[in-house]
């Protein structure tokens, strides 16, 4: 078991560097461009292995913020990759049983994790605003599979950078949480939420603003 939990925390460090270095190439490059795609998959596949990793460690050392913020990761990357094939729904495209499967899945582990954080004793502010945010990213997803007619001018590129950035500041605060012990607690966790949610909604608005998907996204 020893050498099993050795080699997946190299695989979870090697996975989240990959990760962090990875995401701001895909931010800087032109949107929709092949090497936008390239590096949103390997960002995409580094956040699958890193969230595995960090759940199976998590599992077997009972790091319950651990458990939670691979999770929560896992379930925002894949809702991120995911929402590119979802540009027809509302419009003739109905979301299908992995969509529905997901999305209740991850509603239910949010609502546990946001139950488990205002019962705990004593009070966890930062699994508490996880499991909100969670809880709300799902209930929305929710509504809008369940809503007639199309979706919102671009809509699911709203959903593939809230999708990426929040496994992004997920991985980022399990880093900080675990790595950086000068920084005390709740700040530990929560400054990378802080710092880049603005950045989240400014690239929301940058890329797709009212009318639709920006001339500065190429069509895939």
């Amino acid at each position: 078991m020893e050498t099993f939990l050795l080699y997946n925390r190299w695989l979870h460090i090697a996975a989240g560097f990959t990760g962090f270095f990875v995401a701001p190439v895909a931010l800087l490059v032109r949107k929709g461009s092949r090497t936008h795609r390239l590096w949103g998959r390997v960002f995409f596949w580094s956040m699958m292995v890193a969230g595995t990793t960090a759940i199976a460690a998590a599992s077997f050392k009972g790091l319950t913020f651990l458990l939670l913020t691979g999770i929560f990761s896992l379930y925002l990357a894949q809702f991120g990759y995911r929402s590119l094939q979802h540009k027809g729904l509302g419009g003739g495209q109905q979301p299908g049983l992995y969509d529905w499967g997901s999305v209740l899945l991850g509603l239910g582990v949010f609502l546990g994790t946001l139950g488990y954080g205002l019962l705990h004793r004593p009070f966890n502010l930062a699994v508490v605003v996880f499991g909100a945010i969670g809880v709300f990213v799902t209930v929305r997803q929710v509504r809008s599979f369940r809503r007639p007619g199309p979706w919102p001018a671009g809509q699911w590129l709203r959903n593939h950078i809230s999708g990426f950035v929040g496994a992004y500041i997920a991985a980022v605060s399990a880093f900080s949480a675990t790595s950086l012990p000068f920084i005390s607690f709740p700040l530990n966790f929560l400054w990378p939420t802080l710092v880049f949610v603005p950045l989240l909604l400014w690239l929301q608005r940058h890329y797709v603003p009212r009318t639709g998907v920006s001339p500065r996204v190429l069509p895939r």
